[in-house]
């Protein structure tokens, strides 16, 4: 029998041409998950999962691996037993027939006792199967399942995957596992860096493999490791240079799935090209050349830039003055541009954004320009801003789209704007707005600082949601082509973390109306504000917000995001209460009997129907706080009001125990409810607690 504690590292590697640089660590994670998922449902138990990703090859490294499947009893379940057998006790032919199908006797069946009545059944013993069996199916499910959305062939093969494969290795122990992957039979060797060490080189066992490369091989095939050692090198090279390096982690990433061998190379520009903006040179360098930037202890950018070679040169001198020659004409291009968009004011690129559809049903970027004018107008009003100001701002925030150099580096909108209208003396705010209107970009950016541009981003980001929402086009799944999801979360984070005391609801209302076909209702308007607001359960979460919490203020509609969030400050306040839980399942009691009543229930409270001591006594204690909560609660209080609506949890608990609530007496049973129901709709109109 075989022993099924014995574990053997697992090694697998695919060898390809250069992987899509963008997509490989997704590729490498998908790769590493597929086998984890074939390793589960084999029953086969494991130790770490070790993945390594580098430009020619995705590889996984399991450790302690079990060997042997265990041998498991699978139990076959057969005719029921009144089906089993005749009057006579004679077995029937389903029976003979299941018993052959488990090559055994009748005799050798069994009983087995269901919620449906008695079944013959039989054990079969499965026996485990060796891992070397199962290891083939579970790589090839693994890369059939990768996340390519276009695969390609090469060759005369029918194979796909998303780029030509060389070799693949396939180690258990010290032993190949037998295989064809993606159309090569599976061995025990590699191959090194493709100038250093094109070589084949031998892997002995799975933990030779990452040292064997790297010593051998030229070849880091740790993907953080690269990625650590290219961090180290930038930041070292760069402070030789006299300056710091600005590591993009996005950049970095991109930059270590291009290279296995990676050198830190310092390269020169002319320093005339620094006259240019900074940010379009940083563009140019980093966005078409990979290259990093650097400062100096002046905080100006410098005529210098970092590239990382995948080759270890023994002339250093040869590789930066390559890539000098080449970011030369990019560096001519973004001056060029540079100097052509300033030879005319901002306002003549307008005309042109009428050339530009921004959707089929919801016309071109002058026609969103206009909506824009009147939109950031109302936006602003409640922010005091003129609407001169917003005007002007809506007016130009899109004129640099049409502009030489947005054209050739698209991530420099906004940011050109900002820059061509420093250049014609436009106001300070104005300038600003044309770029944060943009604002957050991205996870963790910074906010529009003003109020002129906060008025512009929030109207920019309803007027694309509010439009694309309003003709259909809603967000399914992970298309989001127009990113209605990510505008929808920066206009949340704006009102709240800004504390713009907007409603959200008339300005979606507003917003559609500016759209023409777009038929405004209600429904629609319901529909709008419920995806906006569903953005804040993820950002609330990363702020240790349960999601009771969050449906609990949610289903309250709170027409302003600042109330929103004031609610949500409450609730968590609440719920570290003693009174929190009892008070919950109180409401939510409360909740439940008034669902049961068919009728209308009194919108007042009879006292002299309160017969009950503990009802008399419930009944005061919420009329001396209904005065102070109300207070609080029209203040925004929310936090003082549920603590001090906490304070009627001993009355509550009092009444459930002592009072009967659904009495046959019709009018005193209304009038419970009535008082029950004053108490429910009280805390309502800070959250509904029932839901915590």
């Amino acid at each position: 029998m075989a022993d099924l504690t014995m574990t053997e590292d697992f090694l697998v590697e695919i060898g390809t041409e250069e992987l899509p640089p963008k997509a490989l660590k997704k590729l490498s994670q998908a790769f590493a998950d597929g086998i984890r998922a074939g390793l589960v449902e084999a029953e086969l138990s494991h130790g770490e999962v070790i993945l390594y990703a580098a430009p020619r090859r995705l590889a996984v490294k399991i450790e302690a691996l079990q060997t042997q499947q265990a041998d498991k009893i699978v139990e076959r379940k057969g005719p029921a037993k009144k089906a089993a057998f005749d009057a006579d006790g004679n077995p029937t032919k389903a029976l003979q027939g299941f018993a052959r199908g488990c090559g055994v006797a009748v005799e050798e069946l069994i009983e087995i006792d269901t919620e449906k009545g008695v079944w013959m059944a039989y054990n079969l013993e499965q026996k485990g199967l060796p891992a070397t069996q199962l290891l083939p199916d579970i790589v090839n499910q693994s890369l059939a399942k990768l996340p390519i959305p276009k695969r390609m062939r090469w060759g005369n093969s029918d194979v796909e995957f998303v780029r030509p494969v060389h070799w693949a290795l396939m180690l258990l122990g010290e032993n190949v596992v037998p295989a064809t992957i993606l159309g090569h039979q599976t061995s025990n060797t590699t191959r090194g860096h493709r100038f250093h060490a094109p070589q084949e080189l031998v892997i002995n066992q799975p933990s030779d493999y990452a040292n064997t490369l790297f010593t051998q091989g030229y070849v880091q095939a740790d993907f953080e490791k690269r990625a650590a050692d290219i961090r180290q090198q930038v930041e070292s090279v760069a402070k030789q240079a006299g300056g710091v390096a600005e590591i993009d982690e996005e950049l970095l990433e991109e930059v270590t799935a291009l290279n296995e061998w990676p050198v830190a190379v310092v390269g020169d520009f002319d320093e005339s090209f620094l006259a240019v903006p900074p940010e379009a040179l940083i563009s140019a360098m980093a966005g078409h050349q990979k290259y990093f930037h650097m400062f100096g202890a002046d905080g100006k950018l410098m005529a210098k830039f970092i590239t990382i070679s995948n080759i270890e040169s023994s002339n250093p001198e040869s590789v930066k003055f390559g890539n000098e020659r080449v970011i030369r004409p990019r560096l001519s291009d973004a001056k060029f541009f540079w100097d052509q968009d300033r030879k005319q004011p901002l306002d003549d690129f307008l005309p042109r954004l009428k050339t530009v559809v921004f959707q089929q049903k919801l016309g071109t970027l002058f026609d969103k320009v206009e909506r824009l004018e009147t939109l950031t107008v109302k936006v602003g009003k409640p922010l005091g801003v003129s609407p001169e100001l917003c005007e002007r701002a809506a007016r130009l925030s899109k004129c640099d789209l049409m502009s030489e150099m947005v054209g050739e580096f698209p991530d420099l909108q906004g940011v050109m704007g900002r820059y061509y209208a420093q250049q014609q003396n436009e106001t300070a705010d104005v300038a600003e707005a044309l770029d944060a209107q943009y604002q957050p970009r991205f996870a963790g950016d910074a906010l529009p600082a003003s109020a002129l541009a906060q008025a512009l981003a929030v109207a920019d980001k309803l007027d694309t949601i509010t439009g694309i929402y309003g003709i259909g086009q809603v967000p399914t799944g992970d298309k989001d082509p127009f990113a209605l999801r990510r505008a929808a979360l920066g206009l949340v984070r704006i009102m709240i973390e800004k504390e713009l005391d907007l409603d959200l609801r008339l300005l979606i209302q507003y917003s559609l109306e500016l759209h023409d076909g777009i038929e405004t209702d209600e429904k629609l308007i319901d529909e709008i504000y419920d995806f906006i607001i569903s953005r804040l359960r993820a950002y609330y979460a990363d702020q240790g917000v349960t999601a009771e919490q969050f449906e609990a203020v949610r289903v309250c509609r709170p027409a302003h995001p600042v109330d929103f969030a004031k609610r949500i400050q409450a609730v968590k306040t609440f719920a570290e209460l003693d009174a929190a839980e009892s008070l919950s399942a109180a409401n939510k009691r409360i909740n439940n009997l008034l669902k049961k009543i068919d009728g209308s229930i009194p919108e007042t409270v009879n006292e002299s129907l309160l017969s009950e001591a503990a009802e008399q006594a419930l009944w005061q204690e919420l009329e001396s706080l209904r005065e102070s909560a109300s207070s609080l609660i029209a203040g925004r209080d929310y936090t003082a009001a549920i603590q001090s609506l906490a304070g009627i949890r001993g009355s509550v608990d009092r009444f459930f125990d002592d009072v009967m609530v659904m009495v046959e007496d019709n009018d005193v049973r209304l009038n419970r409810l009535a008082l029950l129901n004053q108490i429910y709709q009280l805390f309502l109109q800070v959250a509904d607690i029932s839901r915590l």
